[in-house]
């Protein structure tokens, strides 16, 4: 028997909260949460950094069972993945029929160059965004501890775009800024990427199927020599060959794609002919496996095999800007 069933409490709806950091004092305010919600749902799941961890545990004595802690790197490694290993699990204890909240620290940082970081924060950002949908299901919880000492102000916003509740000393309160999914990814979607460096290792255009092979064989050897190899090697060729593929089917010839190093960081950039414009929402949500014809599959591909995947959709020109940092793709998955 579930614990809403055994109190008889009525169902909540989804809630997904973010608490922002300005000094160790405010994980006072997590320690009373973690408490609260130890008595409300089935399963209380945190999986934050030892920091926190050990400041949370000095404050706090004789949790019951039903809190479980697991370290940040069993679901922060390549963004996509951290979506979907949080996604999975709460559809699983749904399935179950149990109720869950799920508290977590990201970790945006490790293996990353400095470099890469804001456009990995922008981008995880956006998979919070769609998560407020994706999540859904269920009466379950997130709440997500951002740290504003180590996080810009612009991140710190968006945090409080994407998250529907905010976690203060009084509970939860509606977050004044949160901005629906689509209306948030739209605004993120028009903003033009960066150009590509003058000087890039390998700039190969196509104009159909034929040229598949060739790019494959470029961009293997390519990441080889970057010392990629094993799953991470085969799963970049795999990320580029989708979107080239997407970009001749849908967008249209030619299709030009270029690759460079970025510090630790291999990039690969796809442009088409714009055809069909990608929707800011494509690729963050899994594809049916029933329905081999169902849109977005190559991209959502794409977000799970890359680490960061950027998209500019614009007419004439759709661009899709997969980031592949070595530490993180070559990291033993758990």
């Amino acid at each position: 028997m579930t614990t809403a069933q055994a109190t008889g409490r009525p169902a909540t709806p989804f809630v997904h909260a973010a608490l922002v950091l300005e000094a160790d004092r405010d994980l006072d305010v997590l320690a009373t949460e973690l408490v609260r919600s130890a008595k409300l749902y089935d399963e209380v799941l945190v999986v934050v950094g030892e920091h926190t961890r050990d400041v949370l545990t000095g404050r706090l004595e004789d949790l019951p069972a039903r809190v479980r802690w697991r370290a940040p790197n069993a679901f922060y490694q390549r963004l996509g993945f951290a979506y979907e290993g949080f996604r999975r699990y709460l559809a699983d204890e749904h399935r179950a029929g149990r109720r869950v909240h799920v508290i977590a620290e990201p970790d945006l940082v490790s293996g990353v160059d400095s470099g890469l970081r804001a456009e990995r924060a922008a981008a995880y950002l956006a998979f919070e965004a769609m998560c407020n949908q994706t999540y859904a299901p269920g009466a379950s919880a997130v709440t997500c501890i951002w740290d504003g000492r180590e996080h810009p102000g612009p991140v710190i916003d968006g945090v409080r775009a994407t998250h529907s509740h905010l976690v203060t000393p009084t509970g939860r309160v509606p977050s004044p800024h949160y901005r629906a999914p689509e209306h948030y990814l739209a605004e993120r979607h028009d903003v033009p990427m960066r150009p590509p460096p003058a000087h890039v290792d390998h700039d190969i255009t196509f104009d159909g199927s034929g040229g598949l092979s060739g790019l494959r064989s470029t961009v293997g050897e390519w990441a080889a020599a970057h010392r990629f190899s094993g799953e991470a090697l085969a799963d970049l060729v795999l990320a580029v060959i989708e979107v080239a593929t997407n970009g001749l089917r849908h967008g249209g010839p030619p299709v030009r794609v270029r690759a460079w190093r970025q510090g630790g960081t291999l990039v690969v950039q796809c442009d088409d002919g714009g055809a069909c414009l990608i929707p800011a929402d494509a690729g963050y949500r899994r594809p049916d496996p029933v329905a081999p014809a169902a849109g977005g599959r190559g991209l959502w591909l794409a977000r799970q095999l890359a680490d960061v995947v950027t998209v500019s959709s614009q007419p004439g020109r759709t661009s899709v800007r997969l980031h592949f940092p070595r530490q993180i793709m070559m990291a033993e998955l758990s």
